[in-house]
């Protein structure tokens, strides 16, 4: 049971949500056609989920292929594939094939899917039987590309990669007919507009327009960008056909005039996944591996394209993100693509791009460049930004990677800025910018260089305003510079293992300390005055910039530390590390609360201004990750881990929200971190505990005569007259008043019974039952149920003249004595006592046995007392101190 608490499911504190700015992969988007509503839906495949511009819900591996007709979308994981109804509900799961599903068909009221093997299975959708399995040698006839030709009934045109053909009659069960192909595998195949009529992709990257029905080739093109990986036809009456290529170019050929006619190069940065002309509109949808979908319009003259809509991420793996603001909606985010982007986390419609950084904007559009791959600057390293002058000049600094000059963005006009800032007179190629920081107000940026100067520039002039030390401020490569809230404080860190704190307006050094090992990065909480350290032996040192002094430091860490963040609160710190851990380390009692791990290596953290989620970005991986903050919706215990802990790994969120999951009894039972803390009824026997009575059973036992005297009434209450309403008669003739009964009978005798007053209450039962097994629980119990008023007439009851005894007053005073040595119910102790004494005073020096007793009580109560008031005045000195003192 114990091990058992020590694996947790997941984390305690996050929960994935969701993620951001996915969109398409490389797998071909499905365009189907709604009657009812008269619109085209486009599909695309993200990871384990497909988008229709609703988003459906993930499957349990990632998408290899997809399908739609117009009522079901079809996508295929592994060797299983399942058919959704309103893009969200799985209606049907299909299971029978042992390879990996790369091709499905629609076919009527039937689905063909074919593995890796070339087995070709024929399903029925709605009763997910099979309805013939057909299997073909993979080293003949390797099945690449599938065809239902139009107007062909029950007849599929399956394509290979040895490049022949095959016409089947999937009804029949027979092959009609085998084209012998052109020696080069097949790609793609498409049908044109003409019946009969097929476009054929080849791996050499030709098109062939092919007529199966008499096997004869009507006309050829070639395309120099390698294989052929899509085949669309416009069918709005302009006879052109599309073809897609492995490095992101288009080609747009005519028909008619068999010639091409235009070029779309660099229409997506990855090979061209899939193209679909949309029926009878000169709309054409393209996407892509770069994580864009685009949809093409074509209404010039020339024939050319040009970009209608888009939706478009990230292509490459994220090196930055940051919240941005204060109100937790929108997240910068930095990638090896060289863009920088802003994601909003309520809806894709605030999502923007600021675009590729540019060497020279101005000269791009004077000249009109077409191709800016040769002027755009390299990927964003770090950046820094603050919204508080945004609207007045650039609010964002960033550095390049193996760049000297930092550029400046700006936020509202979604473009790089005005400035390029760089030290004067610097020309070395070797140095570069390596740590930025902006001030709170958003008037001056901080960068830190390679070579160890750290300079302050104007972030509206973009004029240098000076540097830290004389020559440099680090011997060593500066790893981080961060400044306070007030710009008062610069700190800088530099890879000599040094951490300097500076005058920012002077530039004078106030004070420098030593590190254990190189810093890795850098993090402050301006608020709180924290400020992190990851240090490069995967440790964690947390420094208060007031008193310049380490308060935390954190181990556990198996690799680099990527990133931190801190909570809005500054009461958490945030790091994830390249073990693929994501570690929460809880400052005020300075342990780790939370840890889980990940499939894939997080590479960057971020906490929201607001604390309700948590976005991670990470290896391999082109989406921002959502992890929602549990605490604040759900009771978390925050308890330290235990050192053996053992993380268990977790899901990457998907595109869609992450839905409740009923969790059933049997699984809760075991997580210790559901169950309530239940104090004990004493922490420790050394200390004093009070009972959980009110002050109201206890507090006036000694005041009780003075409280009836205060109470009692002025004068006596009047007898009302006994006359009746109405006097009874005697019935008869002449009306009497009825006489009382006496009583006569002789019998009953006239003494009063005095053993009904004599009798023992279970209080007196109880202490004389304490006498010979020396156990006065019960009798404590009864007194703790009785009002003020009981428990006086219980313990002048207890005295020879109220009908008790001695030995049950020697009783309760042993029972006080075991209350004084158990240190419990304390007040009550001396409540009891007191009241004890002030009623048997006067009779307790007659008799040894209670003074003996009384003896041994005094000197517990002189000890207890002792203890207590050294206690008390020492916690009187510390406060007169905290009043009195000049701090």
């Amino acid at each position: 049971m114990e091990r058992a608490a020590q694996v947790r499911a997941g984390s305690a504190l996050f929960a994935g949500f969701r993620a951001l700015r996915l969109f398409s992969s490389d797998i071909p988007h499905v365009v189907r056609y709604s009657a009812l509503k008269r619109r085209f839906y486009v599909t695309t495949c993200v990871g384990k989920s497909f988008h229709t511009y609703d988003v459906s819900n993930s499957v349990p591996q990632d998408i290899c292929c997809m399908a739609a007709d117009g009522r079901l979308v079809f996508a295929a994981y592994g060797n299983v594939f399942s058919a959704f109804a309103r893009n969200k509900e799985v209606v049907h799961t299909f299971k029978g094939h042992k390879a990996e599903i790369h091709l499905l068909q629609p076919f009527g009221d039937h689905i063909i899917s074919i593995d890796t093997d070339s087995i070709l299975i024929i399903w029925h959708i709605y009763s997910e039987e099979e309805y013939l399995r057909l299997t073909f040698d993979k080293s003949v006839f390797k099945i690449s590309t599938i065809l239902h030709p139009s107007t062909y009934l029950n007849k599929v045109l399956l394509g290979s990669e040895q490049g022949s053909l095959q016409l089947w009659n999937v009804k029949s069960n027979k092959l009609l007919y085998t084209f012998p192909g052109w020696k080069v595998g097949v790609t793609a195949l498409q049908q044109a507009p003409a019946l009969d009529v097929v476009a054929v992709g080849l791996m050499s990257g030709q098109v062939i327009i092919h007529n199966i029905k008499f096997d004869e080739t009507l006309m050829k093109f070639r395309q120099d960008w390698g294989p052929i990986t899509s085949i669309s036809f416009r069918t709005d009456g302009h006879p052109i056909m599309a073809a897609g290529s492995p490095c992101g170019h288009i080609g747009l050929w005519d028909l008619e005039d068999k010639k091409l006619i235009n070029q779309m190069r660099n229409a997506h940065s990855t090979a061209i996944a899939g193209l679909t002309f949309l029926h009878r509109e000169p709309l054409l949808v393209t996407n892509g591996a770069d994580n864009a979908l685009r949809i093409w319009i074509f209404d010039g003259p020339t024939g050319e394209g040009r970009l209608l809509r888009f939706r478009m991420g990230h292509s490459a793996s994220l090196t930055s993100i940051r919240y941005y603001g204060q109100n937790g909606q929108q997240i910068l985010s930095a990638s090896q693509d060289g863009t920088l982007q802003s994601f909003s986390t309520v809806h894709e419609k605030f999502n923007k791009s600021l675009g590729h950084g540019l060497i020279n904007k101005k000269r791009v559009k004077r000249k009109g460049l077409q191709n800016t791959m040769s002027v755009r600057l390299p990927p964003i390293t770090r950046f820094a930004a603050e919204e508080a002058r945004e609207s007045d000049w650039d609010g964002i600094i960033a550095c390049h990677q193996g760049k000297l000059s930092c550029s400046t963005w700006n936020y509202q006009k979604s473009t790089i800025g005005a400035y390029f800032l760089k030290p004067k007179g610097m020309k070395t190629d070797d140095i570069t910018a390596t740590a930025v920081d902006i001030t709170s107000c958003g008037n001056f940026a901080v960068i830190g260089l390679s070579s160890g100067t750290v300079d302050v520039y104007n972030m509206q002039s973009g004029i240098h305003r000076g540097s830290f030390g004389k020559d440099q401020a680090h011997t060593g490569s500066v790893r981080g510079v961060a400044v306070d809230g007030l710009n008062q404080l610069t700190i800088t860190a530099g890879s000599e293992q040094l951490l300097k704190f500076w005058n920012f307006k002077s530039k004078v050094l106030i004070h420098s300390m030593s590190l254990d090992s190189s810093p890795n990065m850098m993090l402050l909480h301006r608020d709180s005055g924290f400020l992190g350290l990851a240090l490069d032996d995967f440790s964690i040192k947390v420094l208060d910039i007031e008193t310049r002094k380490i308060v935390r430091e954190f181990s556990g860490h198996q690799g680099q530390i990527n990133d931190m963040a801190f909570s809005p609160d500054g009461r958490w710190l945030i790091s994830a590390a390249m073990d693929c851990s994501i570690r929460t380390w809880d400052l005020p009692s300075g342990c780790l609360i939370d840890c889980f791990l990940l499939d894939s290596a997080p590479l960057n953290v971020t906490m929201s201004p607001t604390g309700d989620f948590l976005a991670t970005s990470h290896v391999d991986h082109l989406g921002i990750y959502l992890w929602s903050n549990i605490s604040l919706y759900s009771v978390v215990s925050l308890r330290p881990l235990p050192t053996d802990y053992v993380p268990s790994v977790v899901m990457l969120p998907g595109t869609c929200q992450s839905q409740d999951i009923e969790v059933s009894e049997e699984q809760l039972e075991p997580c210790d971190e559901m169950v309530e803390y239940e104090s004990p009824e004493q922490l420790n026997a050394h200390l004093v505990t009070l009972s959980l009575l009110p002050e109201s059973r206890w507090k006036n036992l000694l005041n009780l005569d003075v409280i009836k005297k205060k109470n009692k009434p002025k004068e006596p209450p009047k007898v009302p007259k006994s006359a009746p309403f109405f006097i009874p008669t005697v019935p008869g003739l002449v009306p009497r008043f009825a006489v009382p009964e006496q009583n006569n009978d002789p019998q009953q005798s006239k003494v009063v019974n005095l053993g009904i007053l004599a009798q023992k209450s279970n209080f007196y039962l109880k202490l004389e039952e304490g006498l010979e097994n020396n156990k006065y629980e019960a009798a404590l119990n009864l007194l703790k149920e009785l009002g003020p008023s009981g428990i006086e007439t219980e313990l002048r009851n207890l005295s020879p003249d109220g009908g008790g005894s001695i030995e049950v007053m020697q009783s309760f005073l042993k029972m006080i004595g075991i209350m004084m040595d158990r240190k419990r119910d304390f007040e009550l102790a001396q409540a009891y006592l007191a009241l004890f004494l002030k009623l048997h005073l006067k009779m307790l020096p007659s008799e040894p046995i209670l003074l003996e007793e009384m003896t041994k009580l005094s000197s517990q109560v002189e000890e207890n007392w002792i203890h207590l008031q050294s206690l008390f005045n020492q916690s009187m000195c510390v406060l007169n101190y905290i009043k009195s003192a000049l701090l």
